[in-house]
C-alpha cells in the first residue's frame, strides 16, 4: 500500500471519514450520483434544470431524473415550476439538505485542519521572525 503515503493516503482518509459519516447517519444513503447532483444544486448557481443538470454531469436525462425522484423523497431537493414558464422545471434545494451538506462541510474542515497541522512544519511560527531579523541586519 505504499502508493497510499503522505498526502495521498490523508485524502483518502478525508474521503473514508466523511463517506463514513455518511452511511451512519440517520438519513438516506446516497449514491454518487444522487451527491454529485445535490452538490450541483447547493454549490453552482442555477437555475437547475434537468437537462443542465444532465450537460453538467455528463449523464443522460433519465439518470439525473431518477436521482431528483429519490433526492426528493427524502427532502434534500425540490422541483419547482418555472415562474416564467411553468413548462421547466428547476431543481432546488432544501433546508434539510443544507443541513445535511453543512454537517459534511464541517467535518471536512476539521479533518483538513487536521491534515494541515500534521504537514506544516513546527517552526512555521518562527521562520517568520528569522525573516524580520535578517531584514534589520
Amino acid at each position: 500500500m505504499d502508493q497510499f503515503a503522505g498526502l495521498n493516503k490523508q485524502a483518502l482518509s478525508l474521503w473514508l471519514d466523511v463517506t463514513s459519516r455518511s452511511v451512519q447517519s440517520d438519513g438516506p444513503d446516497l449514491t454518487a450520483r444522487q451527491t454529485a447532483l445535490m452538490l450541483t444544486v447547493y454549490l453552482e448557481s442555477g437555475p437547475h434544470t434537468v437537462r443542465a443538470l444532465a450537460q453538467r454531469l455528463g449523464v443522460g436525462k433519465p439518470a439525473i431524473v431518477r436521482a431528483i425522484d429519490t433526492l426528493q423523497e427524502v427532502g434534500l431537493v425540490e422541483r419547482r415550476p418555472d415562474p416564467a414558464d411553468r413548462r421547466n422545471i428547476f431543481v432546488v434545494g432544501t433546508e434539510a439538505g443544507a443541513e445535511r451538506l453543512a454537517t459534511y462541510a464541517a467535518s471536512i474542515a476539521r479533518n483538513i485542519a487536521a491534515i494541515t497541522q500534521v504537514s506544516r512544519p513546527s517552526s512555521v511560527g518562527s521562520g517568520t521572525d528569522e525573516i524580520s531579523q535578517q531584514k534589520l541586519a
